[in-house]
Parts: C-alpha cells; structure tokens; sequence
C-alpha cells in the first residue's frame, strides 16, 4: 500500500508534532505555516495525513496489548526471564493494572496525540481552505478520525476530557461516559452527509460514509454499557445503510486468509476501514507506528520456514479457552492457527537441534549434554513451569513450544525490520452482519427479510463447507465472532457485552466489574489537575 501511505503519511513527516503525550492537544513546533502550506486542493488532502499517521501509531502494539492481553483471547507469558517488561502483560492476564501500566498509559498518551494532531490538522486546515464543499468534506473526514479516536478512548477508559479546539489547554474534567457517547454519535452525525460515498482505492485507508455508519453501528450495539441504554434498533438501521450500499462483501473462503496477507489493500471486499502499514515509513513523533504480529506470534524456530529476515520473538499465544471455539475441521478459519507438529512448505518436518537439557532446562540426568534433534511440536496448554511469581514458562525448547499461535496476519518477508506491511481491518462487512443478526436477537426489529439465523449463514456459508445452522442462540453468535474476529482487537468489546470478562481463564481469577474500564493513568492527571480517577481505583 505504499502509493496510498505515500498519499497519507510522507505530509506527516511535514507536519509532524513534537507530541506533548499526555495532553488531549499538542502545540506544533515547526517552520512550516499555513501561509507556506497546504496552499492547493492537493496539499489540502495531503494536510490529513499526519491525522492518519497517528491513527497508524500504537494501534497494533500498546491498543492491540490492552484488548487482547485483557483476555482469554491471548497470553504473553516469560519465558526464561523475557518478556517480563516490568509485569506489564502479566497484569493484563491477572487484571491486575494500575494507573501506572505500561500500557495502559502508552495508549492514552498514543489517543491524546491522535486527537491533538487531529485537532491541529482541522485547525490549519479551517484557516487555510476556501468556503467551500471540498472543504466541508475534508473537515468532516478529519473529524471522523477524531471521532474514532473517542471511540476508543471512551470503550477503554470511559469517563474522557473532550477538547476539540486546538491550542486550548485549559485544564478539561473528564466527561462522563454516557456524555462522551452522545459527544460521538453526534459528531459522526452531523458528519455524515459530507464524507465520500466512495470505496475502493479513491477512499481507502480514509474514512467514509460507510465507516461512519459502521462506527455507529458498533456503538449502538455496546450502547448498553456505554449509557445503560438499549440501542439495538439503531443498531440495524446503521448496518442496513452500509448493507444497502451495495459496495462490500464477505469474502470468500478462498479469499479469507489472504485478507489478513503483507499484499491485502483496497482490493479486499471486506475492508470498510483499514489502518494501511508500510515497513518504511518512520512513525510520527509520539507513536510508534510497529505492526509486529508476525515478530511476537510466530515460533523462532519457524524463521526459514516463512522466510523472515529475522528471528522472531515468540511470545505470544493463545489460550485452550479461546482456541476450543476453532472446533470445526471444515473452517478455513482454522488455518490461521500454528498447533501441534510443524512442517516446511516442503512437508519435512521443523526441527531443532539441542542438548536434553536444552530443551527441559530440568532434566537432571547425567547427561544432560548430550545432542537431540526433535520435531517441532506446539502445545496448548500453558505452564508456568520456571516461576508462578514471574510468570515465567522457563528457558528452554519445551517452554518455547508452549502455546498455540496466531498466524492471521502473515509474515511479510521483505521486511527486514520486523515491521509488517500487512494492512490492518478496524471495520469490516462481516462485522456488519454478525452486529445485525446479535443486534436483532437481543430484541431489535429484523429488516431486509434477515434473520439472525440468516446472517450469520451468510458469514459461515464463506467460511466453512460443513451445514448451515438452523438456529442460533447469542451463544452461538459469540462464538462465531470469536472465530471470526480473532486477533482484530475486538474480544475484549464482546466479552464485556456478553457478559463474561469477569470470567476466570488461564491463571485470571478477578471478578471486578470496575475493571471493565481502565485507570486514568497518573501521567495524565498530573498534567492535567481537573480529571478524576475511575470508580475501583486508588
């Protein structure tokens, strides 16, 4: 997607901030000004790109930790004293946070310095664009992004300042959550009518009228437990707009993985908003910009397997919990997994060469150093074998092969460093669906001659070639989103709907409700005095 980031990204480096992290809005320090640029309707569009840029920053580490990390969904355990990081991924296993997580102050510094950007952009670009219908768009674009922004921030932390004029730093208190959502359904509403009805390359990796209502969409259907308010008939009316556009699709089963590879983009039917990557592109000051899912999921023994210019990290895997819902051989989606033993693309088998104590650190035979060769073997279970306390699996080849992993977002091998290339699906057609068909079981009005059987038939019939379903409780729909979803940051959204995030699963016992929403960190509060902390937390 490099033409696309060319078109978005490379103003960024224009107009790149030195982000004050913390802060909802950010001053700019750079020569350039709006009398320099943007001066034509091509800088104009160009003058959006540093909002896109911060949108790409932690999106897929620090946000993509706290959804999924929080979960049943996944597990990044020590292993052999790695990947301790300061007990930041063992809290979110044990919903053990506090104010002063790492992530957790890593994305809200990361949403800040989206919506100051934002801010900024739409402040130079006000100024600086004649009165006209282009304008109206482009302010109404920016605007989106800054919405989606919110979004995020209100679903992970709930109670938010909102500042939507650059240069006010006047201390903001948080806005209550049920505020910040009718903050955002309103803003995305009054938008609406001026973004693009285009898809396809013209509009992608951008927002337009159809990620606006898919963004509806998935605020009516958690309205519930955003405000305490059902919304699920507004629900499907916002689906059945983008249903009835005619533009998108669920892909095929033959296509589904390849959605998810280094060389997905406009052509994916599915993609209502994707966050667009690019290995060589440098990140906006105050993000990151990394999309390293093939660096933290795939076994470092697997490199020449799916030749990678690096050795990958292999931390990261899945849980029996989450994995037993993979549970029909006849779904393509089973394929994004890694289990069990492990071939080449050649069908011999990935091996190792080791020592028997290399590969169980607690063999205490006498020898211990004697050479092994074994088959790579992925298991499901987890054991914290080394250290409960640390969370530590061991150091050896068995503690490395502990997990089943996630191979949805495929290796990009022409990177060589460790960033992917693989565009990333915020929005997509079959979430559409699925929200529809859950939206009208839960007691919304069904429309179009749809049922909740019906749609998700619709998804399945693309997926699997075992029979369609007859009928489907809301279990069944969680389920499928599951399947459907895994790896795509929503798991936690839909365990909190469902009901089931104060669940226990792998070595997670804690049953707080509070926990649904997370501290405000105490970065943000020192820097801004007139925000309060989130009920449950010191």
């Amino acid at each position: 997607m490099k033409k696309i980031l060319n078109h978005l990204f490379f103003p960024a480096m224009l107009i790149c901030l030195l982000a004050s992290c913390h802060k909802i809005d950010v001053p700019i320090k750079t020569e350039l000004t709006p009398d320099v640029f943007p001066q034509n309707p091509s800088q104009f569009i160009q003058a959006t790109g540093p909002a896109y840029a911060a949108l790409r920053g932690n999106y897929s580490l620090d946000y993509w930790f706290m959804q999924s990390l929080s979960t049943d969904e996944a597990i990044l355990p020590a292993r052999g004293g790695n990947w301790y990081d300061n007990q930041n991924y063992i809290n979110l296993h044990y919903h053990n946070w506090t104010k002063d997580h790492g992530n957790t102050n890593g994305t809200w510094n990361w949403l800040s310095v989206v919506i100051g950007t934002t801010n900024q952009a739409l402040s130079i670009l006000d100024e600086t664009m004649p009165d006209d219908a282009s304008k109206t768009a482009t302010l109404a674009e920016l605007k989106m992004v800054r919405a989606i922004a919110y979004f995020m921030m209100m679903d992970l932390y709930g109670n938010v300042p909102i500042v939507t004029e650059y240069g006010d730093f006047n201390p903001k208190p948080n806005t209550p959550r049920k505020d910040v959502f009718n903050f955002i359904e309103t803003e995305v509403k009054t938008n609406l009518p001026y973004l693009s009805p285009a898809s396809g390359t013209s509009t992608y990796g951008r927002a337009n009228k159809y990620t606006a209502f898919a963004l509806l969409a998935k605020m009516y259907l958690n309205a519930e437990v955003y405000t305490g308010a059902q919304r699920y008939n507004d629900c499907i009316a916002a689906c059945d707009s983008v249903i009835n556009s005619g533009l998108y699709a669920i892909e095929p089963r033959s296509s589904y993985l390849k959605m998810f590879y280094p060389s997905n983009g406009p052509q994916m039917k599915e993609f209502i908003f994707a966050i667009p990557y690019d290995p060589a592109f440098v990140a906006l000051p105050g993000t990151n910009g990394f999309m390293y899912h093939a660096r933290y999921d795939l076994p470092r023994s697997m490199q020449k397997t799916f030749s990678m210019p690096y050795t990958p990290s292999a931390p990261r895997s899945t849980l029996p919990e989450f994995y037993a819902y993979f549970n029909d051989p006849n779904d393509i989606r089973n394929q994004q997994w890694l289990t069990g033993p492990q071939y080449n693309y050649n069908g011999t088998p990935v091996t190792v060469s080791t020592t028997k104590q290399g590969y169980n650190q607690f063999y205490t035979g006498s020898d211990g150093g004697a050479p092994i060769t074994y088959q790579v073997t992925l298991t499901p279970k987890i054991e914290l074998r080394q250290s409960v306390t640390a969370f530590d699996l061991g150091n050896d080849e068995i503690a490395w092969n502990l997990g089943y992993r996630n191979n949805k977002f495929y290796p990009d091998s022409t990177s060589t460093n460790r960033n992917q290339s693989n565009d990333v699906p915020f929005l997509r057609y079959s979430d559409i669906i699925l929200m529809k068909a859950e939206a009208i079981l839960r007691g919304g009005t069904a429309t179009l001659g749809h049922t909740p059987v019906s749609l998700v038939n619709m998804v399945r019939s693309n997926r699997t070639t075992s029979p369609a379903l007859s009928a489907v409780t809301l279990e069944d729909i969680y389920a499928e989103r599951n399947r459907e979803f895994a790896w795509e940051t929503w798991h936690r959204n839909d365990m909190i709907r469902f009901g089931k995030y104060e669940n226990s699963w792998g070595f997670k016992t804690d049953a707080n409700a509070y926990k649904r929403i997370f501290p405000i960190p105490t970065g943000a509060m020192a820097l801004n005095p007139a925000l309060v902390q989130n009920p449950g937390y010191q």
